[in-house]
């Protein structure tokens, strides 16, 4: 199969789905079965089992038509859950069950990695996860959980052996959001919206069924998760002059009062730079295609998230004093589609701030990049050869 066979195939959905009359649900659940939400997957997952690099050719269809597409409606899901569960579910069915309504963000998903006392230390992580016969009893606390406000699922990685180093004794799980136990708390954050929450896990119970991987292998399987979180995170526009740069040349097209000799080299350069990004990240997913998502994700998420903050710090250096004028701070819950970016420059560059902490912050990646990709010398580590138990902690 090729590209002009994908986007016949493409074109054929949308002809028979039309966006004003059918629902979403029903064309991206059209979109599903036909194979187009993930074209590298098998025929029954939501694939047609063809090179990844041709996902762009049914996406550019699909946004033609006007219908918005899963990953932006269930973006932690899309890009983060839907390999994770296609590589490690126990079984085909049940990855079938949950990738579908994943793909129409009927169901939509989070996150629950992230701890008070384990942040840029994920292996760290307390939450722990008891086996009871065919169900495993999880007690602890997230935080820093993307629209687990509104989410269905989650993937969690628990603790489940404290006698061994920390990254072996970590298993890997999905969660139902919506199981006893299961408590989520809104934190407001500084653009007044309120997309992150803490997650407390009270006696939840989690079927056997629901664990992905081995047992101990959590952390393994956890860097799918993680590679194809950066690989997402750090992905630009497809086409030129998409993406955060596109609201940098936008407003410069708006506000020609605000145009200086020194601005306008400012943007040439975050131009350039832009399209370096998006032309690297087309390079990084066809890599993906052939062995999938590896360190060099890191890149796309490192440089992408500082170009990210520079492009609206050069947004409010051109507004000057109007970049103070902020519109409305009151608390607010958001949906998928709002994560991420706001709905005017100030809101963009408030939420920016964030880039370069979520999905691994810049010192962790410049870390991975030195260490895997360089070659050069890890960090000492203190708790090395230490079980988690006998690492010291505040």
């Amino acid at each position: 199969m090729n590209a002009a066979t994908v986007a016949q195939t493409a074109h054929d959905v949308v002809r028979n789905y039309d966006a004003r009359s059918a629902s979403r649900d029903e064309i991206l659940g059209a979109w599903f079965d036909a194979g187009l939400s993930w074209v590298h997957y098998p025929d029954d997952l939501g694939g047609l089992g063809v090179p990844r690099g041709l996902q762009a050719v049914a996406d550019g269809i699909l946004e033609q038509a006007g219908i918005p597409s899963s990953k932006t409606l269930n973006p932690i899901g899309y890009g983060m859950a839907a390999p994770t569960v296609r590589e490690h579910a126990q079984s085909h069915e049940l990855a079938r069950a949950w990738l579908r309504p994943l793909a129409t963000a009927e169901q939509i998903w989070c996150q629950l990695f992230s701890e008070p006392g384990a942040g840029s230390d994920l292996a760290g992580l307390a939450t722990s996860a008891v086996r009871d016969g065919d169900e495993w009893v999880v007690n602890g606390q997230k935080v820093w959980t993307t629209l687990a406000h509104i989410a269905s699922w989650a993937l969690l990685l628990a603790r489940t052996d404290p006698d061994v180093p920390k990254h072996k004794g970590l298993t890997y799980f999905v969660v139902d959001m919506r199981a006893p136990g299961v408590e989520t708390r809104p934190l407001r954050q500084m653009t007044g919206q309120a997309e992150f929450n803490e997650v407390y896990l009270t006696d939840v119970r989690i079927p056997d069924a629901h664990r992905l991987g081995p047992v101990g292998a959590g952390w393994r399987v956890a860097m799918t998760t993680l590679m194809n979180e950066r690989t997402s995170i750090g992905a630009s526009g497809s086409r030129r002059g998409e993406g955060t740069i596109g609201d940098a040349v936008a407003l410069w097209a708006q506000r020609p009062d605000l145009r200086t000799p020194v601005l306008r080299d400012r943007l040439t350069d975050l131009w350039l730079r832009s399209e370096a990004q998006r032309l690297s990240s087309d390079r990084g997913r066809a890599a993906a295609t052939v062995s999938g998502p590896g360190p060099e994700g890191a890149i796309a998420k490192l440089v992408g998230a500082e170009l990210n903050q520079q492009v609206y710090e050069f947004c409010m250096d051109m507004l000057g004093p109007e970049g103070i004028l902020y519109g409305d701070f009151a608390m607010r819950d958001v949906g998928a589609e709002d994560t991420n970016r706001g709905s005017y420059v100030q809101q963009s560059f408030l939420r920016s701030r964030a880039n370069t902490i979520e999905g691994g912050t810049s010192e962790v990646l410049r870390n991975i990049l030195g260490e895997r990709i360089l070659g050069l010398p890890g960090d000492l580590r203190a708790d090395s050869g230490q079980s988690w138990r006998e690492v010291p902690r505040g």
